[in-house]
């Protein structure tokens, strides 16, 4: 009788530890393990790995850990280009991370802390202009290569490594390189912040274009307005470019035939080169080249990168149209030591998000900025918290972050 009341208890605990597992499985994703930099140095260059804390207001990130990336940057380049790319997973293993100086792209198994490689594309592939983006889905990993107009496309094997596969040219209508990449199943998004964007069929792994090149709207109107960071919703309905431009612009276009239709601008900061819905709830910004969804697309975060500040608008996910929003002042630091902002990432996978990380990058070092996002879906501010500006100090050109786990879209 003993015998058989263990046995069932015994039985009943290991029920127990997996319903609590399967229920854990099914919970909404965990806060950021880590928030992860591509620290870009021109002497040496680093993946390094803050843990967040604190409480809300006062929100914080504490260096946990560093690993190096085994090639060189070039500490600048284009503000909305990644150059971190991370399965967009509950539980990833792998991160990549490019290294415009050398050419190649690092391979890093997060479990372990360890460099698994460096990768490189074919002899002319070059990313020493303005950097290297890299955009990944479960097979394959793609690189936009700034100098040489091309994308390489490399196969994701076991250990977080890479094999090439080839390459193919890749140049903007008026000459411009990759500035901006982001992918969704079949389709690979590329804008050229030279007002033209474009797209590739990935299918068969190799990018093959869908003849669907053409200038932004807000290019074609103004000249002014060149599309930068790239962002796809989450069903691949809609294609988010944030724009190299003097006001806060994005532009909006529907690929949900599998290729790029012509973009619908929003100018969210007014002026006389408004294009497109122009809010009275103004958003104060100059060049709005790298952008973010939130988790659950209600908002979209801008990195107002000439004028150290933060933005964000509302986002319509069944429509594609954007209305009104806030914006930051300039962030502590500003100009002194720091100059630009580069991107902004959510801490949280849920929601808006819960606090927003953006990119400090200094001549005089690099800093991690941190707001907290409040809003009642009409109305929202973003304020800086009492522990933000946390310094890298692996770096003075930093420009490209994301969390671990990611965003799972």
């Amino acid at each position: 009788m003993r015998l058989q009341l263990r046995l069932f208890l015994t039985a009943l605990l290991s029920f127990s530890t997996l319903v609590t597992a399967l229920a854990a499985d099914k919970s909404s994703p965990a806060p950021a393990t880590y928030l992860v930099t591509n620290d870009d140095g021109v002497l040496h260059s680093y993946v390094s790995f803050f843990a967040p804390g604190g409480a809300q207001g006062t929100s914080t990130l504490t260096f946990s850990f560093d690993v190096g990336s085994g090639g060189l940057g070039i500490a600048g380049g284009y503000f909305g280009l990644p150059r971190l790319a991370m399965l967009p997973t509950a539980s990833p293993q792998c991160v990549y991370a490019s290294n415009a100086g050398t050419g190649d792209i690092a391979g890093i198994d997060i479990q372990t802390h360890l460099l698994t490689g460096n990768f490189r594309g074919s002899d002319d592939d070059a990313g020493d202009a303005m950097g290297i983006g890299v955009a990944q889905n479960a097979n394959y990993l793609y690189a936009g290569y700034s100098a040489s107009n091309t994308i390489g496309t490399f196969a994701i094997q076991p250990g977080c490594q890479l094999s090439f596969l080839g390459d193919v040219p890749a140049a903007g209508l008026n000459g411009g390189s990759v500035s901006g990449m982001a992918l969704h199943g079949n389709i690979l998004v590329l804008a050229y912040a030279d007002g033209s964007i474009e797209s590739f069929n990935i299918a068969n792994g190799l990018p093959v274009s869908n003849g669907d090149a053409q200038n932004s709207t807000a290019y074609n109107q103004h000249n002014i307005a060149f599309p930068d960071g790239v962002d796809i919703t989450s069903d691949g309905h809609y294609a988010i470019f944030g724009d190299s431009a003097v006001n806060v612009t994005l532009e909006v276009s529907d690929i949900s035939s599998g290729h790029l239709t012509t973009t619908v601008p929003y100018t969210l900061g007014g002026g006389a080169s408004a294009v497109g819905p122009s809010f009275r709830a103004r958003l104060s910004g100059i060049n709005s080249g790298a952008l973010r969804l939130s988790p659950d697309q209600s908002m979209i975060y801008i990195a107002n990168n000439e004028v150290g500040s933060v933005a964000a608008t509302f986002f319509n996910a069944q429509t594609g149209t954007i209305a009104g929003g806030c914006s930051s002042s300039s962030l502590r630091g500003y100009y002194n030591p720091w100059a630009f902002t580069g991107s902004v990432v959510t801490r949280d996978n849920t929601g808006n998000g819960g606090l927003l990380y953006v990119s400090e990058y200094g001549y005089g070092g690099s800093y991690l900025g941190i707001l907290t996002i409040t809003s009642n879906g009409t109305s929202c501010t973003l304020a800086e918290t009492s522990g933000s500006g946390v310094q890298d100090l692996l770096t003075d050109g930093l420009l490209s972050i994301t969390t671990y786990p990611p965003r799972q879209f």
